[in-house]
């Protein structure tokens, strides 16, 4: 059974190996129509096969609606995704895919800040041609474990941007390293920091930015993976249903998307990692145990709703607005 939100089907018309472990995907309409329209930090979910969708954020520039363009990291721990789109998927294949969606827009800023880790160039990528093109201030830094793995490099330095793009490599010892706190020393005002990459350098440049003063409303993050949990304090707790006033246990073992999914009450779902906010439920009663990335703190305080793929329980019970 297909998601919902996989209304599109789109031709992978290339693929290229961009840089050691990422490739990238060309995806079109196979009749040659316009594809919808994106803006810059959009992604897209793609079914890389019966029961895996992942989410992949859109590299290409956003005034292109001839194409979608996608970079994917090979993952070495993957959960079926990653290794399947570099194994199976090849040019002239058909993918469903869902509309563009967008959690990580640019926000008009008299500066803007762009930090890449790894991977996370990809949504970083399309913001820097969209503020470019539109003549804004704007700083790209990309960190990169080494060259071979750095992708977009040369897209980069031949783009109109090029003189704004700083590279640092971790193999490289004589070149200097990304300096967090010099960077963010001093908060401003009328500035926008994003920052997209692997947890550990997405949680540096945003603690950095917390310690150095920065409100939390501009800094802006977009996480690939959810975070990293245990599940050995786990306990059971009841989930109830406020419609029908049905309830259900959900033990240590199973998410609350499980459970409610074997006793037939469907919630759409993409990550099922906390990440991309398909899955929000409203929370009527009870405190949610947060174990997303999608939520801000504020969000979790007001505990109204929760992600039930991935988060749990507080208290004995959570009612459901289902």
């Amino acid at each position: 059974m297909s998601h919902p939100s996989l209304s599109l089907i789109v031709e992978v018309k290339a693929r290229h190996e961009e840089a050691l472990g990422i490739a990238t995907f060309e995806l079109a309409d196979p009749h040659g129509r316009p594809l919808p329209p994106f803006s810059a930090g959009a992604h897209i979910d793609v079914q890389v096969k019966e029961g895996v969708i992942r989410q992949y954020s859109l590299c290409n520039h956003s005034e292109e609606r001839d194409r979608y363009l996608i970079g994917v990291l090979r993952d070495e721990a993957s959960r079926g995704g990653s290794g399947a789109m570099h194994d199976e998927v090849q040019e002239g294949d058909l993918l469903l895919i869902s509309a563009p969606k967008n959690h990580f827009p640019l926000k008009p800023a008299k500066r803007t800040y762009l930090l890449a880790g790894g991977i996370g160039i990809t949504p970083l990528l399309c913001m820097a041609e969209r503020l470019a093109r539109t003549e804004a201030d704007f700083e790209l830094h990309y960190c990169a474990r080494s060259a071979e793995r750095m992708a977009f490099r040369d897209r980069i330095k031949t783009s109109s941007f090029a003189n704004r793009a700083h590279f640092y490599l971790d193999d490289d010892t004589a070149a200097p390293a990304l300096d967090l706190e010099k960077l963010l020393n001093e908060p401003e005002a009328d500035a926008q920091v994003y920052v997209c990459g692997p947890s550990g350098f997405i949680n540096a440049v945003i603690s950095t930015g917390k310690q150095c003063g920065w409100p939390a409303d501009q800094l802006h993050t977009e996480y690939f993976a959810g975070a990293e949990t245990t599940s050995e304090d786990d306990g059971s707790f009841e989930v109830r249903i406020a419609s029908s006033g049905a309830a259900f246990t959900v033990p240590a073992d199973k998410t609350v998307y499980q459970v409610l999914a074997e006793n037939g009450i469907d919630i759409m779902v993409s990550c099922e990692q906390g990440v991309c906010g398909t899955c929000l439920t409203r929370v009527l009663e009870g405190e949610p145990d947060h174990r997303d990335l999608y939520l801000d703190d504020d969000e979790h305080a007001a505990n109204d709703q929760f992600t039930p793929c991935c988060s749990r329980a507080k208290s004995k019970t959570l009612v459901l607005d289902l």
